[in-house]
């Protein structure tokens, strides 16, 4: 399969394919589908118990149990993945030879189940994985029984019908996510919709609050203790659904706190452990007025491409100071002080050289 790759996958920096002998190029697809269904095999998943039947792409039940299975173990899908990549490349490669040399239901049925498992995880729009296929199909209709194949008949069996679950993360039935759980034939697929869900949340709440660190962590150490076989699939789905909970409080805690979002970003950056009330108040204070300053302020610093300029940098750190200096409490000693305007002058710059605020 290495040796696939680096044959036939795209070269570095965009180098044109290799031309190789198409007979073994041929040799090396029968080669990597073999080795396909073998790793499928011995995860229980017959792929050829599939082929032999007439009903193949009325079979979702099928692909949906080989989903669930993938989808059980991080690691085979990822390997399955590198699998399907390399039968895809060197189906390319053979082209147009293959479209009368070749049976390529077994390619359309791997990539097939490649799409169930990435629509899942990836909550993918599948519609491009769908053409993929049906074009795959149309190039196999290139056959003597052509006739007896029905095109349209097969590509409606052949489309990908999952899209995962869509859930507003404010109006979650906690009880009824377990309740569907426990009635689920398919356990790891609910998991992989439930967590594809979280993981798209989890990024929008980053990219409003880079703070939030810890709750990428979280997850994670969810992650890695199902994978390390630490806990059931019982256990896993029950983490995520109070992982959602978390994420929930989390998205809410703006409004808790009086807040906008970017000015939660500043507090969080700004503020200590063991505050007392008067002084998380002082904090707040210090986040809302950092930002009218920036914005709104005069003499303006947010110029153009001020992060470019070192005179102009220090002009805006000037400013971020003099606010800090105004409303920061008195706990704060010099170290503190110093420490925090770094961290707010280093957010700023990295927020402005990525064009996504305070750019001007």
């Amino acid at each position: 399969m290495r040796k696939a790759l680096k044959d036939y996958a795209q070269g570095a920096d965009g180098e044109e394919q290799p031309v190789q002998e198409k007979s073994e190029l041929f040799e090396l697809l029968d080669d990597a589908i073999a080795q396909t269904l073998e790793f499928c095999r011995e995860r229980d998943i017959e792929m050829n118990t599939v082929f032999e039947k007439q009903d193949t792409f009325k079979n979702i039940g099928f692909f949906n149990q080989a989903a669930d299975t993938l989808l059980s173990n991080d690691d085979w899908r990822k390997q399955f993945n590198g699998y399907e990549n390399t039968v895809t490349a060197l189906y390319e490669a053979c082209k147009p030879e293959i479209f009368r040399q070749h049976d390529n239901q077994r390619i359309a049925a791997i990539q097939y189940l490649r799409g169930v498992v990435d629509a899942l995880v990836e909550q993918a729009d599948i519609d491009e994985v769908s053409q993929k296929i049906s074009e795959l199909l149309d190039e196999s209709v290139v056959v003597d029984n052509a006739e007896a194949f029905n095109i349209k008949e097969h590509r409606a069996e052949y489309e990908i019908v999952q899209k995962g679950q869509g859930w507003d993360l404010s109006k979650i039935n906690y009880d009824k996510l377990r309740e569907d759980f426990k009635k689920a034939e398919y356990k790891h697929i609910e998991i992989a919709e439930l967590r594809a869900f979280i993981e798209d949340k989890l990024q929008q709440l980053l990219e409003q609050n880079h703070t939030r660190t810890d709750f990428a962590q979280r997850l994670q150490e969810i992650i890695d203790k199902y994978n390390s076989g630490s806990s059931s699939a019982d256990a896993y789905y029950e983490d995520l659904v109070q992982y959602v909970g978390n994420i929930r409080e989390e998205s809410e805690r703006h409004i808790r706190e009086g807040l906008s979002e970017d000015e939660l970003e500043i507090f969080d950056l700004l503020k200590r452990d063991k505050l007392t009330k008067a002084e998380e108040q002082r904090v707040k204070l210090a986040a809302k007025d950092l930002i009218i300053r920036l914005l709104e302020g005069h003499p303006k610093v947010l110029v153009q491409d001020w992060w470019k300029d070192g005179q102009t940098q220090r002009a805006v750190k000037a400013a971020i100071e003099e606010v800090l200096d105004k409303d920061l409490p008195e706990s704060y000693d010099r170290v503190a002080f110093k420490e925090k305007c770094d961290n707010v002058f280093e957010l700023v710059v990295e927020f402005a050289a990525s064009g996504r605020k305070w750019v001007a």
